[in-house]
């Protein structure tokens, strides 16, 4: 079976969905959660470079076609620290 292959709104790079982190707009209520929930999805590389990228340039928000609260990025930046802590390069 082949694996879901997703791409990054950041740096356009195709992998399977599991490398990435997703980020949905609720179809029924419209709030804005990760990695669960039906609707509509954004798809974002678990790097730095692409969180600063697609935050700064609002990728999240023009890919779900809504506003992205502060919190979900701050969420994000709290994944990205944990990564780092428990993968070191």
């Amino acid at each position: 079976m082949k694996p879901n292959i997703r791409r990054c709104i950041s740096c356009r790079k195709t992998a399977p969905k599991e490398n990435f982190w997703r980020i949905v707009r609720v179809y029924s209520s419209g709030v804005i959660q990760l990695d669960q929930g039906m609707g509509r999805s954004a798809y974002l590389c678990q790097d730095h470079n692409c969180l600063q990228i697609a935050q700064k340039k609002n990728l999240i928000g023009r890919s779900l076609k809504t506003n992205v609260s502060p919190e979900i990025y701050q969420k994000l930046w709290e994944r990205q620290k944990e990564k780092c802590l428990m993968f070191p390069s």
